[in-house]
This record gives C-alpha cells, structure tokens and sequence, in this order.
C-alpha cells in the first residue's frame, strides 16, 4: 500500500508549529511554493539549508522511438525541474 503525503497535510503540520490557523498556514505553504516556483523558472537555484537545492536542468535533443510501430522520431531539447537532496537528507532516508 503507497503512503503518501499530500499538501494538505503539509499545511496541517506548518498550523500546528508554527500556532496558525490552517488559512495562514496554507497562504505560507503556498507562497514557499510559488516563490521556489518563480526562482527556477527564472533559471536561479534555490537552497534550503538541510534540505535541499531547486533547480532547472537543461535536457539535451535525444532520439526516441515509439514502442507501439518502432519507429524514431526526435524528442527535441527542454529544460526541467530538478531537485537534489542534501546530505542530511539522503543520511535520513538512508537510516529509514
């Protein structure tokens, strides 16, 4: 069975620590949110100390084929989000 977390109840934790109502909390969780969002689109890294960094990845032109006939076609360049874990991080999903 999947576990997952949604935004709700990241919005839920932030009320609770931070003594806010569910309102503001999700006014902050979702300015966090859009600021990360702005930063990247913007080609900037965003850092959090312990967490993690934010970033947009350059994917170069590849060629790709369609499994359904097998034949190629060219899958042109993008950029993309990407997010590295800190070291903290990986230690504490490692110790799991």
């Amino acid at each position: 069975m999947a576990t997952f977390v949604t935004k709700a109840d990241l919005v839920e934790v932030a009320a609770r620590a931070g003594g806010l109502s569910k309102a503001a909390a999700g006014e902050a969780v979702n300015a966090l949110f859009d600021a990360i969002i702005a930063n990247v689109a913007k080609g900037k890294r965003v850092t959090v100390v312990g967490f993690g960094t934010f970033l947009a990845r350059e994917r170069k032109a590849r060629a790709g084929r369609n499994p359904a006939n097998g034949k190629s076609f060219r899958v042109s360049a993008k950029t993309i989000p990407a997010f590295t874990a800190s070291q903290g991080f990986r230690d504490a999903v490692g110790r799991r």
